[in-house]
């Protein structure tokens, strides 16, 4: 459902609200919003002197405040609510904008549970309300690059896709993301393994069957921090997804094998590192150095020269909110919706049974 498109005055951008201003907030979503033509970060909502200080001094024009009640109180304002706080707060913040008749961009996980994530797509529909996902991921130079591969027959058909998005933090961090309490939704399953496991199902279709092992490795820590996810897709490819803080050598980001190539790749897409040091997209946004590309062939070992070098195209984060922009002003494809993400937080669900049980779960 993209809603139906915001007429604006005399072709005015339109006015986002940012509810959250930790990495989130930030790193991704505000700088993104500011690139974004026919967008205008309008207000941001932190309680935190320090957060709205950095605010005011990155966007000198924006307008603050405390509290998402003091955004929604001004509703009228408004013509987008972005929700970039914390996991636990994504569903009532989410559905108390829209109620009050504002679309909606919720990072990920847009949920805890699938069910609650089919309840806020239904009243989105209900309203005829846009209702995004911030799956930015989708838009990695490397998945990109794996999409038009698969695109052109290069790999054959696949039969195995591993993907890993692994650190090396063998010391736990604290916060909510590594909280133990299961209301705070942390842990890397629901983290990283949001980006993973939706990846997966946009390159091979929805899941038949999920096997998962998690761990909790590092002294101190309180929830995952070291997992693993095996999909069975309906069409019989396998993913093996790996999503850890504890890894000391960090393996290749893909390595999709097929009937004719395979292709490998390491090293993770340069934007969040740039946005990190205070870049902003623009020309030559995105793109990697020639050393990093990855490899297609059969054969040989990719680091032992085997294959032929495969160009990664750039990376495209500002891709999202472009069309996010024009999902809005006119009518174009909400580019993930939240039926898509509930899809996901099934296997999420299905690999915490998993492992908890032993068991593979059948969906």
């Amino acid at each position: 459902m993209t809603g139906t498109p915001l007429g604006t005055a005399s072709g005015s951008p339109l006015r986002v609200g940012l509810v959250g201003y930790g990495l989130a907030g930030s790193v991704f979503h505000a700088p993104l919003i500011a690139a974004t033509e026919g967008l205008a970060l309008d207000t941001v909502v932190t309680s935190n002197p320090e957060r709205q200080q950095q605010a005011r001094a990155e966007f000198p024009d924006v307008r603050l405040a405390a509290t998402p009640d003091e955004l929604f109180d001004r509703a009228a304002e408004l013509d987008l609510v972005v929700i970039a706080s914390p996991n636990k707060t994504h569903v009532p913040l989410a559905r108390t904008a829209l109620e009050a008749g504002l679309p909606v961009v919720v990072d990920k996980p847009v949920a805890g549970t699938a069910a609650e994530a089919r309840e806020l797509a239904a009243l989105a529909e209900e309203r005829e309300l846009l209702l995004s996902v911030f799956q930015n991921r989708r838009w990695d130079n490397d998945f990109l690059t794996l999409r038009k591969l698969l695109n052109e027959g290069e790999l054959g058909d696949v039969w195995r896709f591993e993907s890993r998005f692994e650190r090396w933090r063998p010391k736990p961090k604290g916060g909510w993301r590594e909280s133990g309490d299961p209301a705070e939704i942390g842990g890397l399953l629901y983290d990283l393994g949001s980006h993973v496991v939706d990846q997966a199902l946009v390159l091979f279709g929805p899941a038949a069957s999920v096997y998962a092992e998690t761990d909790i490795r590092r002294p101190g820590a309180e929830t995952d921090d070291d997992t693993f996810i095996a999909i069975t897709h309906t069409n019989g490819v396998r993913s093996h997804l790996y999503v850890s803080a504890t890894t000391a050598q960090l393996g290749p980001r893909f390595r999709v094998l097929g009937s004719t190539a395979g292709y490998v790749k390491y090293g993770l897409d340069p934007q969040e590192a740039a946005l990190r040091d205070g870049l902003r997209p623009g020309p030559g946004w995105g793109a990697e150095s020639e050393s990093l590309w990855g490899r297609v062939g059969s054969g040989e070992s990719p680091l032992t020269g085997g294959g032929r070098a495969e160009p990664t195209l750039p990376g495209d984060y500002p891709a999202y909110y472009a069309a996010v922009a024009k999902a809005l002003l006119e009518g174009g494809p909400n580019p993930v919706t939240a039926r898509e993400a509930a899809a996901a937080l099934d296997v999420l669900e299905a690999a915490r049974r998993s492992a908890l049980e032993k068991v593979t779960v059948t969906l």
